[in-house]
């Protein structure tokens, strides 16, 4: 290590051991300890332009091990991002650039949010993903247009996480060789000595799981961490885990080496002890010498090289291929093919029945003939939840242009490899399963919805319509547990039109996730959905089947399979003298995004004898109900046996809809 490189050290140590003491919060042990492998990283391997943190061609960087922020805050700033030594000093405060831990879209540079561990490193198997199937797909031997690779920095609690392990199975099993993870190895977690739960041994975890191990055994030789980076950019067919042995809270006397160091600041005395122990004799808080700025600056200059290669290259590509051209800006901007829905199937009631599952297939496959960066697939469930793009290859070791993603049994790490795939950019994504097991890659979700990611969730078998498998696979509350994730939208689709409809609106946006909540048996095709749903979906509800006369006996609002329920039961209650307006709602999220006067339209204020009919939780109903509405829910767990019986035990008739309009009726004429 020369001079330069030790300075340039002790100022990243320095910075981040200044932020956490000027919060009086945050976690500077492992940046302490974790500095020189990060620095070795970004000074001599990782290619990006810190002018332009979106560029392209860059390696993707992801600190999987969010907490130590202050770390990726430091290396930003001294890198030449647009980030201050006044935003450092506002750390983990109000309105700030540098939050407590890294997000996406808020920092310049920060490729994706992390500090719910293990998801960081899921998120980098999805970017390595899609660099292999972008590679593919456009590369030519003359322009190597795509070839970058995915670095992410990753502590033991990572690895303790199940996540984890599915992420890192399916990218050894993927071959995913241009990725590359730095294991910051020092035994120690929040609570203690890692001994007292984690003594596995890592290196035969990930040997087995058909990745390259190497190790370093001490944290602060470069030239070791800088061999080993460099080999794992050698390797071919597997992707590398680097362990770095290193001590957290690394200088600190009374903290290195403990828990202590981990979650919370050193202290003015330990923190001056720190420092003199890398030999920093600046008395000044948030110092950065003169001769680290010197130091670095090539690098950036270096960084708008790279880019000014890549996009002369990218001309000469286009020059060359002129359709594949245009189609790579379309794919990296985030752009639809024109006519990208021209194919989408429309139903009407000859049609026969469908599930939404199946509908959801159909459209798929539509899609996938015009958007050609549209991929996905399911957690071992591709035949059932009807995904599977059947012109297309899998994606494979074998053809990283195949489209049909198979995930395995691995929920979680599918959610989180959807983002990363979708954080990268130049793909549209989905992945599917059960409604029921979005539980299990519900943080993936959130997350998803955090960072803003339109990620399209294909859940089926979304109520006690599933039947015989019983109650662990009938969904009661995920519906309520979905609407309720800010920026995640769920739409449960009446029909086949309604589901085509739920299509184009998640496709055609890039503003949010989409899950889609789908049947698995069939459904009829409802009168006017045909026309109604292609703009009814998109705006969250919408008046199916209008009331008989100009008077508004009462509002029957259902979603999913429940509105052909209560179409019969409006007919019935038609025949009885009354006048019922038939709401299809979708989607709570959508309608409640359009103004007052188009809710009012919908449901008018003075209507208020109301009854919501939808086979699960009624958790968020009230808001659309009032005092005076009626709810055909479902609060309980379901029971193993055919649908049409458990629909008839479990109250979701006819009879029990009319039942319900008669009370509500009756209320709203006594308030």
């Amino acid at each position: 290590m020369t001079s330069i490189d030790e300075l340039t050290v002790s100022t990243l140590r320095t910075l981040c051991i200044d932020s956490v003491e000027q919060a009086n919060s945050g976690h500077p042990g492992l940046p302490m300890g974790a500095a020189p492998m990060a620095y070795t990283l970004w000074s001599r391997f990782l290619r990006h332009n810190p002018k332009n943190p979106s560029f392209a061609n860059r390696d993707r960087f992801i600190l999987s091990a969010g907490h130590g922020s202050t770390l990726l805050y430091s290396l930003l700033h001294l890198f030449g991002y647009d980030l201050t030594l006044d935003d450092l000093k506002q750390f983990r405060q109000w309105g700030s650039k540098t939050p407590g831990h890294p997000e996406r879209g808020h920092t310049p540079g920060v490729e994706t949010t992390t500090g719910p561990l293990g998801q960081g490193i899921a998120n980098a198997v999805g970017m390595a993903m899609v660099e292999r199937f972008l590679a593919t797909k456009y590369n030519r031997p003359e322009f190597p247009l795509f070839d970058h690779r995915t670095y992410a920095l990753v502590g033991d609690g990572d690895l303790m996480e199940g996540i984890s392990y599915e992420a890192a199975s399916l990218a050894g099993h993927l071959a995913l060789d241009k990725l590359i993870v730095l294991y910051d190895s020092n035994d120690i977690s929040l609570d203690g000595p890692t001994e007292n739960a984690f003594t596995e041994d890592i290196v035969q975890r990930f040997t087995a799981a058909n990745w390259n191990v190497l190790r370093v055994e001490d944290g602060n030789d470069l030239n070791a961490i800088a061999q080993a980076l460099q080999t794992a950019q050698e390797q071919t067919g597997r992707p590398t885990l680097i362990e770095v042995r290193t001590t957290i809270g690394y200088g600190s006397p009374g903290r290195q080496g403990t828990a202590k160091a981990h979650g919370m600041p050193l202290g003015s005395e330990e923190a001056r002890l720190a420092k003199a122990a890398y030999g920093w004799h600046y008395e000044e808080a948030y110092t950065v010498p003169k001769e680290v700025r010197q130091h670095l600056a090539p690098w950036i200059e270096q960084g708008e090289r790279i880019e000014r290669a890549w996009n002369e290259q990218f001309n000469r590509y286009k020059a060359t291929y002129p359709e594949l051209g245009e189609e790579v800006e379309k794919v990296l901007y985030g752009q639809l093919t024109d006519n990208w829905d021209a194919e989408l199937p429309t139903f009407t009631p000859q049609s026969g029945e469908f599930a939404t599952r199946q509908a959801s297939g159909q459209t798929i496959n539509a899609l996938a003939k015009q958007i050609p960066n549209l991929l996905g697939g399911s957690a071992d469930l591709a035949s059932s939840n009807e995904t599977t793009i059947k012109t297309e290859a899998t994606f494979s070791r074998h053809n990283y242009a195949g489209r049909n993603l198979w995930f395995g049994v691995r929920e979680h790490a599918m959610g989180a490899i959807l983002n990363g795939m979708a954080a990268h950019g130049g793909v549209r994504v989905y992945g599917a399963t059960f409604l029921v097991f979005s539980d299990y890659l519900r943080p993936a979700i959130r997350l998803a919805g955090l960072m803003k990611l339109p990620v399209t969730y294909v859940f089926t078998h979304d109520s006690i319509g599933v039947g015989e498998d019983g109650p662990t696979h009938q969904p009661i509350e995920h519906l309520a547990s979905l609407r309720i994730i800010p920026n995640v939208v769920l739409i449960r689709p009446a029909d086949a039109n309604e589901t085509v409809a739920a299509w184009r609106y998640s496709i055609g946006q890039n503003e949010h996730p989409v899950a889609l909540a789908l049947t698995r048996q069939k459904l009829p095709v409802l009168p006017g959905t045909d026309q109604l749903a292609q703009t009814g979906v998109a705006r969250g509800a919408y008046i199916l089947s209008k009331e008989a006369t100009e008077r508004i006996d009462a509002i029957l609002l259902a979603s999913g399979s429940e509105v052909s329920l209560a179409y019969r039961a409006k007919q019935r209650l038609e025949a009885q003298g009354l006048s019922i307006r038939l709401v299809s709602i979708p989607s709570f999220a959508l309608f409640d995004m359009q103004d007052q006067a188009y809710r009012d339209e919908i449901l008018p204020p003075h209507i208020t004898a109301r009854v919501g009919v939808e086979m699960a939780h009624p958790f968020g109903w009230d808001r659309y109900l009032g005092n005076a509405g009626e709810m055909v829910g479902i609060d309980h767990f379901g029971a193993s046996a055919p649908a049409p019986e458990l629909m008839k035990h479990f109250g979701f008739t006819e009879d029990a809809v009319i039942s319900a309009t008669l009370r509500s009726i009756e209320r709203s004429h006594q308030a």
